[in-house]
């Protein structure tokens, strides 16, 4: 689940030196980003671009793109030990999103599926396990500059070692509607462990400030 930036370091102090080198797709227009972007850049993180349905239909040429770059990524992660981390949810988590969106989770926005998806078909008989990893943040979100100040008390975060669906990783995702409806069925029942994993979480702090 991604909820703030900070989500990023967590997860690599949490995991360093614990699972393999951890990389992840970036929005290309990360790659300005003083300093980390050149090193995302060096260490050959993935960027990719976005664009909207609307974009497509006036640029078809451009479908497709992300899925191209995305089997170019896999295909040199295959050649070293490489994690490789996915927000299946696309975006930040904020309250106008998640309305907007009509999410039937209560912490979480939609997942999506596919990148995920393409990741397990281009590569997933080399994948040991599916790391299944939730953040909460007691005191709410934090922006990065909080988290450089150290305003951010407590973070608490659950991980979980999942068996890769074999089955559903090489199956055809892209062609095949009864793979996709499996594997989005698959993804959204983790969905809703983490949605009940993350009121538990949410819960003792949430009747804590009801007292005082």
């Amino acid at each position: 689940n991604h909820q703030s930036w900070v989500d990023i370091l967590v997860l690599q102090h949490l995991l360093n030196r614990r699972i393999p080198l951890l990389k992840f797709f970036i929005k290309r227009e990360l790659i300005w980003v003083p300093v980390m972007g050149l090193a995302w850049w060096a260490l050959e993180f993935p960027f990719m671009r976005r664009h909207s349905e609307e974009y497509l239909q006036r640029h078809p040429e451009m479908r497709g793109k992300d899925q191209e770059t995305t089997r170019r990524a896999c295909a040199r992660f295959s050649l070293i030990p490489t994690s490789v981390m996915s927000f299946l949810e696309g975006t930040r988590f904020t309250p106008a999103k998640h309305r907007r969106q009509g999410s039937p989770y209560r912490n979480l926005l939609k997942p999506k599926a596919g990148g995920l998806a393409l990741a397990l078909n281009a590569m997933g008989e080399k994948f040991r396990s599916i790391l299944d990893v939730t953040i909460v943040y007691p005191g709410g979100p934090p922006t990065f500059w909080h988290f450089l100040c150290g305003r951010v008390e407590r973070i608490v975060v659950r991980a979980r070692s999942l068996p890769v669906p074999r089955e559903l990783a090489a199956g055809d995702y892209a062609g095949d509607p009864a793979v996709r409806e499996a594997f989005q069925q698959w993804v959204q029942s983790l969905w809703q462990d983490k949605d009940a994993l993350i009121d538990a979480l949410s819960a003792p702090v949430a009747a804590a400030r009801e007292v005082r």
